[in-house]
């Protein structure tokens, strides 16, 4: 019986890495036929409201200036129509629970349906290693192992796998953003969170790299904030390396008034994170960046639904106070599309701990970026919902999440971080940074009172 039981479980533990593998070569072969490179449905749904992807959008934007401004290459577009708490019924099955909160406790909020355009692009070798990832990728618990520079896992079987793909999506390698952030308080009023300057860099992405070299560190992305305002928080800075295994990541933060760099213990989940001044938690960052190991995921499907998307529009007015009216956007300034996404709800996992017990995702077919979110707290009321803006960079190529935030149904505040608006560079492509510009030493190099 011993020797019985044994091999039973041996053979259950076999059952499950093999369940846990990347997919055979007969079904990757279908990323070069009915799917994009990428992983999504490459042909319209039925009625052709969402049109087939024919390569994304890699063409110059009348208007970009490179290290400056971006244009917005749908300009001239008008809304198909408007969603409004007074019609929301009538499209109910398209939005998030989220989104029918918002409509519903704000009569300002509304959502401006425009034609879609499927604009995700990536490089030729992001397309290469992709096609290899969708074979050599795996699973080993809640860590991802064997892929390298492209989408890990493009066909994906499990909501753990569609959260993966969000967080090692294609945004470039190396960028610069200058921010600004916001607090929303509940009577409608701005509060300046930061003002400051985020380097971020994804080694994960080196074109050079291979997945054997990768796995040497397996630090997946890299970031560093420095602060110049408001004036409370000017010269703080922050630094960050994230690794594929999250109990593995670091954080440093310098403080001016204790002129010193201190390591942040719990760089994760629902912390507070110094970034946003504590209004926003680590993983509600660009509406998930957080560890798997905190929750069971359950891929519910795909599902067409209105998101934002192609959100250039945003990045036009010259001021912040343009784009945030209150406890949201300016809805004259946001574009929503209709798309498919990927619907993939997180529930506690048992022995676990986190002020949302209970969350959902819908991550963009084309580009694998989860742009809403809803999270239940532990009355189970829905608690706060998540948004992020998308914006079309040809120069990557790609369309990557830019500005994102949230905000909270229940005491009326909210969130809203990376705003462009009032800054002359607007999601700068910049070369390599040197490693040491995300280390605590540099840090502390360049701290200033």
């Amino acid at each position: 019986m011993t020797l019985k039981h044994t091999f039973l479980i041996s053979a259950l533990a076999l059952g499950s890495q093999l369940a846990l593998a990347g997919v055979s070569a007969d079904e990757a072969a279908r990323l070069k036929s009915e799917l994009t490179p990428l992983g999504a449905d490459k042909a319209a749904n039925k009625d052709g409201s969402i049109p087939a992807w024919t390569g994304g959008y890699t063409t110059a934007i009348p208007g970009d200036k490179a290290g400056g401004r971006r244009g917005d290459p749908f300009k001239d577009e008008k809304p198909l129509f408007s969603i409004t708490g007074s019609n929301a019924d009538k499209y109910a099955d398209k939005l998030t629970d989220g989104t029918k909160a918002m409509l519903k406790k704000y009569p300002s909020f509304r959502v401006d349906v425009y034609k879609t355009h499927r604009t995700a692009a990536a490089p030729q070798w992001v397309y290469d290693n992709t096609f290899k990832n969708a074979t050599r990728a795996s699973l080993k618990g809640d860590v991802a192992q064997g892929a390298f520079g492209g989408i890990p896992f493009p066909i994906a079987k499990t909501g753990a796998e569609v959260m993966w793909n969000h967080m090692l999506r294609w945004r470039g390698t190396s960028v610069q953003l200058n921010i600004n952030q916001y607090q929303m308080t509940s009577d409608g009023k701005l509060v300046l969170t930061t003002d400051g300057l985020i380097e971020q860099q994804m080694p994960y992405y080196f074109q050079e790299g291979t997945p054997e070299k990768f796995a040497e560190s397996d630090e997946m992305w890299m970031i560093r904030l420095k602060n110049q305002g408001p004036p409370l928080r000017a010269g703080e800075a922050i630094v960050g390396r994230n690794n594929v295994d999250g109990s593995k990541d670091q954080a440093w933060v310098y403080l001016t008034g204790q002129r010193r760099v201190r390591k942040l213990p719990n760089p994760c989940c629902d912390t507070p994170t110094p970034s946003a001044a504590g209004v926003m938690s680590f993983d509600e960052i660009e509406t998930w960046t957080g560890r798997l190991d905190r929750f069971d995921w359950k891929l519910q499907g795909k599902k067409e639904m209105y998101i934002p998307y192609n959100g250039n529009k945003l990045l036009q007015p010259k001021t912040d106070a343009e784009v945030v009216t209150g406890a949201h956007l300016n809805p004259d300034h946001v574009r929503w599309e209709l798309h498919r996404v990927w619907v993939v709800e997180a529930t506690l996992r048992a022995g676990q701990r986190h002020q949302a017990p209970k969350s959902r995702y819908y991550c963009d077919e084309d580009t694998w970026a989860c742009v809403l979110a809803d999270r239940w707290d532990a009355n189970g009321q829905l608690w706060k919902t998540l948004w992020s803006q998308t914006l079309v960079a040809p120069d990557l190529p790609g369309t990557v999440i830019g500005s994102f935030g949230f905000t909270d149904l229940i005491s009326g505040t909210g969130f809203a971080g990376n705003l462009y608006n009032a800054k002359s560079g607007q999601y700068v492509v910049k070369p390599r940074f040197p490693d040491s510009t995300f280390t605590p030493d540099a840090m502390a190099g360049e701290g200033v009172r």
